[in-house]
């Protein structure tokens, strides 16, 4: 094990992850400014857009492109780079890198080719949306974006019911109509939710209520904007804890239904409030005897 440290000199560059502002222009930072002008090369997910970013703030570092389509491509090639001293900066079209974007590969391959990875703090609509949403601002549990349809969707949805901490969900205009009806079916109508959309822009507004009053409102309203869904947990009051001889018994029922272990124990964890590992151990008999 190594510990590496972000600002020493040594043969090699550097990745930086810098944010970019969610909206509002006024949300870049002037390290953010200052950082994307020092460095060689901006990676960026689409050149246009943040071409337009550099423009306006005088930046007249040159682009590269790097997005979920070339990343095989573009990886080895900025790894290059960086092994022969340049530094480059990754970032996203609108908050942080990696999150709810692409990001992430790049950072793994630059830290098994021990690239110093610096990530610089900024502009983001999950944190942005949570304080300001009147719903327990921790813990909290980032989800991003849900899968669209099918099964992975419904096995989300009720995975997601069952958390007691606060969920933040991302969501399209487009669909949020019928991720409201979904959590209502999931999670009840009487569960809490903030809905934040066009978070920093002109437009930026908020709505709080049950899901069943959120879903009267956007009966006669249409929705707009992109949306960050700040979703209640489950009410400790709520999660009715099953006897340790019920838990196993429900974890064998769900595996001879199909499940693989670890999904069964996850699931019986999660309805009952109670942590996986402990769920695991009391099923496989782990401690009973210590």
């Amino acid at each position: 094990m190594k510990e590496q440290r972000s600002f020493v000199d040594n043969s090699k560059g550097c990745l930086f992850l810098v944010p970019t502002p969610i909206g509002n222009l006024e949300d870049m930072t002037f390290r953010a400014v200052n950082t994307l002008k020092d460095v060689d090369l901006v990676a960026a997910e689409d050149t246009r857009n943040t071409k337009n970013l550099l423009n306006h703030f005088e930046i007249p570092t040159e682009l590269i492109s790097f997005h979920e389509h070339n990343t095989a491509q573009r990886i080895p090639e900025l790894i290059e780079k960086m092994n022969a001293g340049l530094k480059i900066a990754q970032v996203s079209d609108a908050g942080a890198p990696s999150i709810s974007d692409p990001g992430k590969e790049l950072v793994k391959a630059a830290i098994k080719a021990d690239i110093a990875v610096v990530p610089l703090p900024g502009a983001t609509a999950s944190v942005t949306a949570l304080i300001a949403s009147g719903i327990a601002p921790q813990p909290f549990y980032f989800f991003g974006f849900l899968p669209r349809k099918g099964k992975e969707r419904t096995e989300a949805l009720s995975d997601l019911a069952q958390r007691q901490e606060t969920t933040i969900v991302y969501e399209s205009p487009y669909r949020v109509k019928k991720t409201i009806q979904d959590l209502i079916t999931n999670f009840g109508a009487e569960r809490q939710i903030t809905l934040a959309r066009e978070l920093t822009k002109i437009h930026e507004a908020f709505l709080r209520g049950s899901l069943a009053q959120v879903a009267q409102y956007y009966e006669e309203n249409d929705s707009k904007g992109e949306y960050v869904l700040i979703i209640a947990g489950k009410p400790e009051e709520a999660v009715a804890v099953e006897s340790d001889d019920d838990l196993v018994s429900t974890v064998d029922k769900l595996i001879k239904q199909g499940q693989k272990p670890n999904k069964a124990i996850k699931e019986v964890a999660n309805q009952n409030g109670l942590k996986k590992q402990d769920v695991y151990n009391l099923y496989h008999g782990i401690g009973e005897n210590d």
